[in-house]
């Protein structure tokens, strides 16, 4: 099953740089995909257009086997597919973790009182129980990824898409990422510049450059 396809996707900056030409690009159920490349080879922007928050020139983005094309088509997608920031600043706005992390569960219509158990549930699975209360820009930087981990876990997804998600931490919270990432029954692709993350995280590897992909040999890949 296809969870995320983008196909002859043509797409350039508005300062008329080409990042993609003819690009294509899937997700599939049970994939774990680890993406590789250079600065600038458009492996956030790739992210960016499966989720509607850029759009291409030309080409076709499809989620869940449906083509999105209006804005009504990704809100649809974005509650299936969780997608992490490069930076949780751009994805915590709230005073407290709780609030933070509650904020998608109620948006998709669960009560309130769903929504808290749910926050209680995804925060003792990323190693954060008893944060609720926490005041969210308090926290260091790797408690600050993993709340915004919570946050898109709390959504229930099908699969995520994770753009550098251990960029950034210690030694410790980057063992426990990789305790919540290969202990879930997600599908995902990964963004990330750690090589031996992405070897222990994800089954196969690709490498983005000069918006074209080619396959990457992956030493070793979790069980």
């Amino acid at each position: 099953m296809e969870l995320i396809g983008l196909s002859k996707i043509d797409f350039s900056y508005q300062n008329g740089t080409r990042v993609f030409s003819d690009m294509e690009f899937s997700l599939n159920l049970g994939e774990r995909v680890g993406i590789v490349g250079p600065n600038g080879a458009g492996k956030s922007t790739l992210f960016k257009l499966a989720m509607g928050l850029n759009r291409p020139d030309r080409g076709e983005v499809r989620g869940l086997g449906k083509i999105c094309s209006k804005e009504k088509d990704f809100r649809r997608l974005r509650t299936k597919v969780g997608y992490l920031f490069q930076d949780p600043e751009d994805q915590l706005f709230c005073a407290t973790v709780a609030e933070d992390v509650a904020f998608g569960p109620l948006n998709l219509g669960k009560t309130r009182s769903e929504a808290l158990e749910i926050t209680s549930r995804v925060l003792k699975q990323v190693g954060l129980e008893g944060f609720e209360k926490r005041v969210t820009y308090q926290l260091s930087g790797g408690e600050k990824q993993l709340v915004a981990l919570a946050s898109v876990l709390a959504m229930e997804p099908m699969a995520l898409l994770l753009d550098e998600p251990s960029t950034g931490l210690d030694l410790e919270h980057k063992k426990q990422l990789l305790k919540i990432l290969n202990a879930s029954d997600l599908s995902w692709a990964m963004v990330s510049h750690e090589q031996d993350f992405l070897e222990q995280t994800c089954t196969s590897l690709i490498y983005l450059n000069h918006g074209l992909f080619q396959p990457f040999p992956c030493a070793g890949h979790a069980a």
